[in-house]
């Protein structure tokens, strides 16, 4: 099985623990917690900073020395509403309780320390793409946003049919401002469970070119190259990205065997 496909280690606790170390990189950690209700879940930051993301289910949820109370709305990923989200800077501890059967996400990326904990609001959905391409995008925390440090994360919903991360496009070199170097890591979710999605991952040169069917649950690496995802007919498609590298922006180009679909698109 390639390297950049994990599956998830178990059906509950942490079934996800991916960091700079077990990824082979520098910036991006990703952790993934299946709590039943009573259930906790909870780690100091050292010097990471987090964005905990109420994926599903509710959970009481303190950091930083803040009570953040009871939060979470959706019991489905497929909902479709805007998620629950907390910051915790590094060099702090969180605590989450379910109160519900809860998903809770564990977004990392280093901290410097110039942001204070607190719960992300004024979440909306956006609308990417035309056609078969079109896709609805949750922009948790992208460089708009000066709530983080490094972290650039949000959510994606390709429905049945569609491509998504498309027309491919890269953001694997330091060379702001057209292009920022951004690690990524891809959460997938299928509706109905039972399904699959596709991922490529790959560059121009040919030297990586990996094409994965990802299940429910699994999670994608994103070192470098392009990486379009679709979802076949009769399953929709979930994703939350999770970026970072040196520079908190999104700046990438498009693959150009392909860049023609998005000039024609935007005409």
């Amino acid at each position: 099985m390639t390297q950049l496909l994990r599956k998830p280690t178990g059906a509950s606790g942490k079934v996800h623990d991916i960091t700079p170390e077990s990824a082979g990189w520098g910036y991006v950690g990703f952790g993934l917690y299946r709590l039943a209700p009573g259930e906790t879940a909870e780690a100091a930051t050292g010097d990471t900073e987090v964005i905990l993301v109420l994926v599903e289910g509710k959970a009481e949820i303190t950091g930083a020395g803040e009570n953040f109370g009871e939060l979470g709305d959706r019991m489905s990923v497929f909902e479709q509403t805007v998620p629950h989200c907390v910051y915790i800077p590094n060099g702090q501890h969180w605590h989450a309780a379910a109160t519900t059967p809860c998903t809770l996400a564990v977004c990392a990326a280093p901290g410097k320390g110039h942001h204070p904990a607190r719960r992300i609001t004024g979440i909306s959905q956006e609308v990417r793409g035309t056609g078969t391409n079109t896709r609805y995008i949750h922009p948790i925390a992208m460089e708009d946003a000066d709530i983080a440090d490094s972290l650039l994360v949000t959510e994606v919903f390709t429905p049945q049919g569609h491509w998504s991360s498309y027309p491919p496009h890269r953001h694997d070199e330091d060379a702001y401002p057209d292009m920022t170097y951004l690690e990524e890591t891809y959460y997938h979710r299928l509706d109905p469970a039972s399904g699959f999605g596709i991922q490529r991952v790959y560059t121009e040169d040919g030297a990586l070119d990996e094409t994965m069917s990802v299940a429910d649950g699994d999670v994608v690496l994103v070192p470098k190259g392009h990486h379009p995802c679709g979802s076949p007919y009769g399953y929709s498609m979930y994703y939350l990205n999770v970026m970072a590298g040196p520079l908190r922006k999104w700046r990438f180009k498009n693959d150009p065997a392909h860049d023609w679909i998005a000039q024609r698109d935007a005409g």
